[in-house]
C-alpha cells in the first residue's frame, strides 16, 4: 500500500490496536506501526505526536458532535432529552469499522495501565463537552455536569453492547447508546 494513499489515520489506528493486542503497548513501537499500515513514519508522525494518541483519534470529532447535537436540541428539550440528540448526532458518525475496533481496542485498553490512563483522560474530555454545551443551553451546573457524566457513560455501554453484538446486521450505534441513557435514566431514578 503505498504511502499517499487514502485512509492514513484510521489504518495506522487499526496496525497500532493489531499490533498492541498482539505484543503489548510497551513492546510495540512507531516504526512498526508505520509498516503495518503501509506508511511512512513521518506520515506517523504528521498525524500523531506519539503512538498513546492513537487511542483518542477522533475525540475532537467526537466533542464536537455531542457539543452541536445537545446545542441543536429543541429549546424546550430537558437535559436528557438533549444528551440524547448528542448521542444520536456522535453515533451518526460511527459505522462498521468502529464497530469491528471494539473489542480489539477494549483488550488492548485492558491490557495497559498507560492506555487505561488515556482512555480516562478521553472520557473526562467527552463528559467536558457534553457539560460546556448544556451550561450553554442554561442548565444548571450540577445537573449539567451529572447529565454530561450519564452521556458519557451511556455511549461508552452503548459502544460497547454494539460493537460486541452480531457482525451480521449493518445496524448502527444510535439505538445502542439511546437504549443504555434509558437505562442509565431509571438507575438514577432508584437512588432516591
Amino acid at each position: 500500500m503505498g504511502r499517499w494513499e487514502p485512509g492514513a489515520r484510521e489504518r495506522l489506528v487499526a496496525a497500532a490496536v493489531d499490533l498492541f493486542t498482539e505484543q503489548g503497548y510497551d513492546a510495540t513501537t512507531v516504526t512498526q506501526i508505520a509498516e503495518r499500515a503501509g506508511v511512512t513514519k513521518s506520515t506517523f508522525f504528521r498525524l500523531f505526536p506519539d503512538k498513546r494518541e492513537l487511542l483518542v483519534a477522533g475525540q475532537e470529532t467526537l466533542s464536537r458532535l455531542l457539543g452541536e447535537g445537545i446545542a441543536d436540541a429543541p429549546a424546550d428539550a430537558g437535559p436528557l432529552a438533549a444528551v440524547a440528540d448528542g448521542l444520536r448526532r456522535a453515533s451518526g458518525a460511527l459505522g462498521p469499522a468502529n464497530r469491528e475496533l471494539g473489542p480489539r481496542l477494549k483488550a488492548a485498553i485492558a491490557a495497559s495501565s498507560e492506555l487505561q490512563e488515556r482512555d480516562a483522560l478521553k472520557t473526562v474530555g467527552l463528559a467536558a463537552a457534553m457539560t460546556s454545551a448544556l451550561l450553554a443551553r442554561g442548565v444548571p451546573d450540577a445537573t449539567a455536569q451529572v447529565a454530561g457524566e450519564l452521556g458519557v457513560l451511556a455511549f461508552k455501554r452503548g459502544y460497547a453492547r454494539w460493537s460486541e453484538g452480531s457482525r451480521d446486521t449493518d445496524e448502527p450505534l444510535e439505538p445502542y447508546a439511546l437504549a443504555a441513557l434509558d437505562e442509565l435514566r431509571a438507575a438514577s431514578a432508584a437512588l432516591r
